[in-house]
């Protein structure tokens, strides 16, 4: 059957076949709970500690400082929580940005019921975080600054590295989601000097439903999941052995070919803005290449519904738009909103994602679609 050319891989990814072969054992005959002490717990008491082994690896952490977890959206939900509750006798304040993913956004609006008080950083057209804004907005009752690697939307990448410093010179902890820079960059916590962050299996070709929160050795964190005493008490449940051990093989395979798989999909990225760019006028980038993940591309078209058209050229190619419907209604996304990028060009935004399992025959194919869709009489 033809199928559409995927080119949404930062909404979600395909599970790696050595994935999937690494899971299996663990859906049939391995069944047992690693917790147990006979025969049946053996092999998945083994799987959880290769896993945490290879995600370790993959961060370049200590084994003790990974948490598995249901997901990047538990990740951040406990890491920013459990923060904020560990801390909330020293301070109430949180600085994040306005670019974050609801599984951030969202998290600091409730917690701003519950008595904090949260600032949301703004970004310039490119999309990276104002510096100068950040070091304004400390406090000295500042206790967690939160700030995506990259964005999901116009793939943007952060100076983790540099805001890491400023949140440590004040002694503030330090989250970033790291949800759409796995796999695609390096993701090393002492080099980015983060005290906290956050990983989704299934945006590097493992399963939803499984995630990791990485916790710098002597953070302050309170527990979100009560119960027995799994991952050194901090959640409680027995462990998702098939989708731990899917996760630590697709973190190893990510660690191993991330120089190779960077570069493929930078090429592809590449040549398909190039082969658009030539041939739409009017045609417009969100952000700067040169800031942002090797595999997404935010452009916006003039005079096109983005919606309209991602429909009408859905059985051919598979992508995202920067508005979504809500209540009959048309809103362009708060990430473009925040950039200050104008609503006639919000409103005619794809973003297009590739991946490592793309290839140059869908690049060539999705572009000359997408040309005939903006331009129909060529």
């Amino acid at each position: 059957m033809f199928m559409p050319i995927y080119m949404d891989y930062n909404a979600t990814t395909p599970i790696d076949p050595e994935v999937r072969d690494a899971m299996r054992p663990f859906l049939d005959e391995e069944f047992g709970n690693p917790s147990s002490t006979h025969f049946y717990g053996i092999m998945p008491r083994k799987a959880l500690v290769e896993a945490r082994e290879m995600v370790s690896s993959f961060l370049r952490c200590k084994t003790e400082e990974i948490i598995f977890t249901g997901g990047g959206t538990e990740s951040n939900n406990h890491a920013i929580k459990g923060a904020a509750y560990a801390l909330k006798a020293r301070g109430n304040h949180i600085i994040t940005s306005a670019i974050e993913h609801p599984a951030v956004l969202e998290v600091c609006s409730y917690l701003e019921l519950w008595g904090f008080d949260v600032t949301y950083l703004p970004v310039d057209s490119d999309g990276i975080v104002d510096l100068k804004a950040l070091k304004a907005a400390l406090r000295d009752e500042t206790v967690l600054i939160t700030i995506m690697h990259a964005n999901n939307e116009t793939g943007s990448i952060q100076t983790i590295e540099e805001i890491s410093a400023i949140a440590r010179d004040r002694g503030v902890l330090m989250h970033t989601d790291a949800a759409q820079s796995a796999g695609k960059i390096p993701v090393h916590v002492d080099d980015l000097g983060v005290d906290l962050l956050s990983l989704a299996g299934h945006k590097v070709y493992a399963p939803k439903g499984i995630g990791v929160l990485y916790v710098r050795k002597g953070t302050d964190l309170e527990k979100m999941i009560h119960g027995a005493s799994q991952e050194a008490g901090m959640r409680a449940g027995t462990e998702n052995i098939p989708y731990i051990a899917g996760l630590g093989k697709a973190c190893e395979i990510a660690g191993h070919y991330l120089k190779e798989n960077r570069a493929h999909m930078l090429s592809l990225r590449d040549s398909l803005f190039d082969k658009l760019k030539t041939s739409i006028d009017g045609m417009k980038l969100n952000g700067n290449l040169g800031k942002c993940l090797p595999n997404t591309l935010s452009i916006s078209f003039k005079g096109i519904d983005a919606n309209t058209m991602l429909k009408e050229i859905g059985l051919d190619v598979a992508a995202s738009a920067g508005a979504a419907c809500h209540s009959g209604s048309v809103e362009m996304s708060h990430v473009l909103r925040a950039m200050g990028i104008p609503p006639e060009r919000g409103l005619g935004t794809i973003r297009l994602s590739v991946g490592r399992m793309s290839n140059r025959q869908e690049i060539d194919r999705a572009a000359d679609v997408i040309i005939r869709a903006i331009n129909p009489n060529r």
